[in-house]
């Protein structure tokens, strides 16, 4: 009987590991433990899910890729929600610039959702809070932009958030503001910088 010819050994494929599921509890697995390319695409199918919010604010507060970074924080904007606002708010206490711009950025580009919390935003204990909202006033497209910000110049104590009231004012300020401005440099007389930002203020105005 003649012998038979061995069948030939196929070499091992490599093992390639699945992507989670499409699905809400699949994409949260993915995005905390996939490599950059997978945490972002996580991120960006999570847009569908806007329960997920609270999930990617918590996300961002350890998220080193700025793709990643930049992914959850479209897909934050696009949810445009009271729940996206909150995720996004402690980030403005982050000492990550880069993190406080994009959480700046994203706020602003949801004016309906932030616009209820820009009052508490003014009052928070903490200076650079207000002037990091101050800075999104700049960019937030609401009708209460404007007296939001001669709100401060009114009542606010810290120079530097004045100051950067000032600075905005003089961009998105019209004529009918150079009475408040003037008022301010009278609030604080003897203060040389907030009466020269707020001249320079008018200034810019009137000539626009």
């Amino acid at each position: 009987m003649g012998l038979r010819k061995p069948a030939a050994i196929e070499p091992l494929r490599e093992v390639v590991e699945r992507e989670h599921a499409r699905d809400l509890p699949g994409l949260l697995a993915q995005l905390r433990s996939g490599d950059d390319a997978q945490r972002r695409r996580a991120a960006r199918d999570l847009a569908g899910y806007p329960q997920a919010a609270a999930a990617l604010g918590e996300h961002l507060l350890g998220e080193a890729s700025p793709a990643v970074r930049l992914t959850v924080f479209t897909s934050l904007t696009g949810y445009a929600s009271d729940e996206a606002v909150s995720a996004l708010l402690p980030l403005l206490r982050s000492e990550d610039a880069q993190m406080r711009n994009g959480a700046i950025e994203a706020l602003a580009a949801m004016p309906g959702a932030v616009a209820p919390r820009v009052d508490a935003l003014l009052h928070d204990t903490d200076p650079d809070v207000r002037i990091f909202t101050v800075n999104m006033l700049g960019d937030l497209r609401h009708e209460k932009v404007v007296p939001w910000l001669e709100q401060v110049l009114q009542h606010e104590t810290q120079v530097n958030v004045v100051a950067a009231a000032i600075e905005v004012l003089a961009e998105v300020g019209s004529a009918v503001d150079i009475p408040a401005l003037n008022a301010t440099i009278r609030r604080f007389d003897g203060d040389p910088f907030i009466g020269f930002a707020a001249q320079m203020a008018i200034e810019r105005i009137e000539t626009a």
